[in-house]
């Protein structure tokens, strides 16, 4: 597990951007953090390390999601499934909607993962639960087994864990 010092280093690197995208909304922008190799890899070792030898491949959730869960599956020394945005995907074996804030957004996959699978899912940010929620279902819908849930950073006031259940937060704000 990384050190206290170095993952309290690694947060610092997050920056909160208000009003964006709209009024009234803190963003956590992570591109510092991701420019950083010492945080970057103090993280991916945070997010990985309560499920180390307990799952196949990875799946990261668009768009950040992408880039975190890359860095985890070449880390654990994995495969890595892309979760998109409904429409980005040439061949979807499965698709989930869910309910946003703000009207329904569709996420997809592809069947390149075998039944029973060992799936550990990867995202920036927990929110409030709707996009883990679902990506919780897609990895069902193929067949595969979602171990567990790790995410950079956990927007605790807005209560997805309550949505999506145990999730491994590195940073909570």
């Amino acid at each position: 597990m990384p050190s206290a010092q170095s993952l309290a280093r690694a947060q610092s690197l997050i920056r909160t951007i208000p009003d964006y995208p709209e009024p009234g909304v803190l963003f956590r922008d992570i591109t510092p953090l991701l420019a950083d190799r010492d945080a970057l890899r103090t993280t991916i070792d945070a997010m990985l390390e309560p499920f180390e030898g307990r799952f196949d491949v990875v799946a990261g959730i668009e768009a950040r999601g992408f880039i975190l869960a890359g860095a985890a599956a070449v880390a654990a020394g994995v495969g890595l499934v892309p979760i998109r945005k409904a429409g980005k995907l040439p061949r979807p074996a499965a698709s989930v909607s869910y309910e946003l804030e703000y009207g329904t957004a569709t996420i997809e996959c592809h069947d390149d993962i075998a039944p029973g699978t060992r799936v550990l899912l990867i995202d920036d940010v927990l929110a409030t639960g709707g996009t883990l929620a679902a990506a919780h279902e897609l990895v069902a819908r193929l067949g595969a087994e979602t171990v567990g849930t790790t995410v950079l950073m956990e927007l605790e006031a807005l209560g997805g864990r309550a949505i999506v259940g145990d999730v491994h937060a590195v940073f909570t704000a």
